[in-house]
């Protein structure tokens, strides 16, 4: 599980859209939760992909780094995430193109078949 984990980051890190998907199954379930809130969903890979490539366009650079790890049985993990990240265009709420930002949080996984069925990412 680790290894599939591993190379969604990877994929993710790269912003390589087409290596992230091929992590996921075909119904796989993606949640954001800021501040203990839903802000992102989507269901299935077509949704996913919709949002992943949508979303290119915000960052210069980006990375998640996985600081602890632990499996819950079989199917699925828990890490906890830095991520980093540079803004490549001015937002609304008054972010600059070149800004940086860092955060910490946690990814929740489930893998169904050998591919990612669910991921959920906490942020304050």
């Amino acid at each position: 599980m680790r290894d599939l984990i591993n190379r969604y980051i990877d994929a993710y890190n790269r912003m390589d859209v087409p290596a992230m998907l091929a992590t996921m199954h075909r119904e796989v379930v993606f949640e954001n939760y800021t501040a203990g809130v839903l802000s992102v969903s989507t269901r299935g890979v077509d949704e996913l992909r919709h949002l992943a490539e949508s979303s290119l366009h915000l960052f210069a650079a980006r990375r998640q780094i996985i600081t602890a790890f632990r499996e819950h049985g079989d199917a699925a993990a828990t890490a906890d995430i830095l991520f980093d990240g540079t803004f490549a265009i001015d937002l609304p709420n008054g972010v600059r193109a070149g800004q940086s930002m860092s955060m910490t949080g946690r990814s929740e996984y489930r893998v169904r078949d050998g591919l990612l069925i669910y991921i959920a990412d906490y942020s304050e």
